[in-house]
């Protein structure tokens, strides 16, 4: 499985990262703002191809809605963007085949449309929803006046070293657990099932919508739950929902967009996928989820892939995780650790889980009156600040990210 993942998954970190350096941040908060179907379909339409997961999406539309995204544009862009990415997409299509590769954003894009339409048609627009003033947003920050060879290098850095730091560690867990389930559950454990599609779909919501699946690492999980009988639709909707959605998630929507926009939120995510769930089974009929499970059942016969291609990029592969799981975690550290002065203070940043999560805070911390510099260490969970400030309003400016400050 990892052989047969390996060479899209860095293409898909590649893209990931050109993206990241070459397209201005401006334009992910432009068109975002205003209580309009135009500010709701622009969000999904941006989100769709961002390599956020469904832990870094929460301070990027933080941030969006701080800098004036409207309620539907945030719950638009909360929505589509951990489904899916230029990395999930192309390993979508290596494990899956072309048409799941193409159901996921255009589920991923129908839903969030739905979910934001539906927030700007019952939730009242506030003074936030009136404008955006087009400050560069954490989801796009780019080295807009660096050259060519910066950004060259700032690409690579985000895509085999902060983009392997943050879905790293899933995308392991999440081939462990393939393999487990393909050796160790029974294949008529999900006879039970048979004939009684949303039943099944009903159970794998239970288990998804509340956990953290990341959109890459939900991939093998859902082919090994398809190779032990669970339909197509019913894969569509662990794929759907379990990125989307999680109890920090939920937590930051309640918080800061209020009940009804959380209401709105879950109801969007849970019939989308239930929707397009229903549809992959119910065309089968047609001939089109034969053709899907003929696909996965010739790329399952192919995992044993050995290739010499497949062997290199595996092992760049292996090398680039153990280098931003393990290596550059203790070398950051150390030098963290060799910079802190006497004119410094050390906080502590509760419920980080990625580098976007980190670049939230820090550009929170950064923007609070008296504050000189600041440094947040992802794997310590410590941000360091330097210079005269008012504690409150850095807890404060924490806070309105998702995140907790503790001293």
């Amino acid at each position: 499985m990892i052989n047969e993942m390996s060479p899209y998954l860095l293409l898909g970190f590649f893209l990931a990262g050109v993206m990241h350096a070459f397209i201005p941040g401006k334009y992910y908060s432009r068109y975002l703002s205003g209580n309009s179907f135009r500010s709701v379909i622009n969000a999904a339409l941006l989100g769709i191809p961002l390599p956020l997961c469904s832990c870094g999406v929460i301070p990027t539309a933080m941030s969006l809605r701080k800098e004036g995204a409207s309620k539907g544009a945030t719950i638009s862009f909360l929505i589509a963007t951990p489904q899916t990415g230029v990395d999930s997409i192309m390993a979508t299509y290596s494990l899956m085949g072309f048409p799941f590769a193409v159901v996921r954003p255009i589920a991923a894009l129908l839903t969030s449309v739905f979910g934001g339409v539906l927030s700007n048609v019952f939730d009242r627009p506030t003074s936030m929803d009136v404008s955006c003033h087009g400050r560069q947003c954490v989801a796009g920050q780019s080295l807009e006046n660096s050259g060519f060879g910066e950004k060259c290098k700032n690409a690579l850095y985000y895509a085999y070293v902060e983009m392997m730091q943050d879905i790293g560690k899933w995308l392991v867990i999440g081939l462990l657990m393939a393999g487990l389930i393909t050796v160790f559950v029974p294949d008529e454990v999900f006879a039970v099932f048979e004939g009684n599609t949303f039943a099944s779909m009903l159970l794998v919501l239970c288990i998804a919508v509340p956990m953290y699946l990341c959109a890459t690492g939900s991939i093998p999980i859902a082919i090994a739950l398809m190779m032990k009988g669970l339909t197509p639709g019913a894969a569509l909707v662990l794929l759907m929902a379990g990125p989307a959605c999680n109890f920090a998630s939920i937590l930051v929507v309640r918080k800061v967009l209020g009940s009804r926009a959380l209401v709105v939120y879950l109801f969007s995510i849970i019939l989308g996928a239930i929707g397009f769930g229903c549809l992959v089974d119910y065309m089968q009929f047609g001939g089109i989820v034969d053709f899907m499970q003929r696909l996965t059942a010739t790329e399952a016969c192919c995992m044993h892939d050995d290739s010499l291609f497949s062997w290199c990029c595996t092992a760049v592969l292996a090398i680039l995780l153990l280098n931003a799981l393990v290596v550059r975690k203790y070398i950051v550290k150390s030098n963290h650790h060799q910079n802190i002065t006497m004119n410094t203070k050390v906080y502590h940043v509760e419920g980080m889980n990625c580098n976007h999560c980190r670049m939230a805070a820090e550009k929170a911390l950064a923007g609070v009156p008296g504050v000189e510099s600041v440094h947040v260490d992802l794997a310590s969970g410590e941000a360091v600040v330097e210079g005269n400030c008012d504690e409150a309003m850095l807890a404060k400016a924490i806070e309105d990210v998702g995140f907790r400050l503790v001293k």
